[in-house]
């Protein structure tokens, strides 16, 4: 956000601290341009950001990053604020951290924006996560060593893990 949010430049960028890294934040400079999701302008915008990052893949990624630590702490601005960069969570960047294969992220994204556009649903879900970890204590492990011992039985040699479902995925699905 630095050339957004103070009077530097790429310029004055690239001579602190070369071209490479002048490179990226330009290109983030761009997608933040390049974002504004308004009904029909979405799919415009993202292709625009697509194109913007296309010529280096950390842009995306510093992006993406930025996002999530935006996300955290977005109980810290307006609710009209909160509720527009949620939605643009939801619409751009879950779904290309889930392109880069970055489950994790994606997961991590959508649970925040859930909780700010259905805060009542979230609580809800959350809720009954908490209820069903709590009295089905271990038993994904229990699972996950019951087939792992059966594909080691038959030969074939895995790598099995569980993990809980997360509840945006439990709410979309409803």
């Amino acid at each position: 956000d630095t050339v957004e949010d103070t009077h530097l430049t790429i310029e004055d960028i690239q001579r602190e601290f070369g071209n490479e890294i002048a490179k990226i934040v330009d290109g983030l400079t761009k997608i933040s341009n390049v974002i504004d999701v308004n009904g029909s302008q979405q799919a415009e915008n993202f292709r625009k950001l697509l194109v913007a990052i296309s010529s280096d893949i950390r842009v995306l990624l510093v992006k993406l990053a930025d996002r999530v630590h935006n996300m955290r702490t977005l109980e810290h601005v307006k609710f009209e604020t909160r509720k527009r960069i949620s939605e643009e969570t939801l619409d751009i960047y879950a779904p290309l951290a889930a392109r880069m294969g970055m489950e994790k992220m994606r997961e991590e994204l959508e649970d925040h924006a859930f909780r700010w556009l259905h805060p009542d649903a979230y609580a809800a879900v959350t809720a009954k996560l908490a209820e069903l970890r709590k009295s089905n204590e271990g038993l994904v492990e229990e699972i996950r060593a019951a087939l792992a011992a059966k594909l080691a039985e038959v030969g074939i040699d895995a790598e099995v893990s569980g993990r809980e479902k997360k509840a945006y995925a439990i709410w979309r699905k409803m």
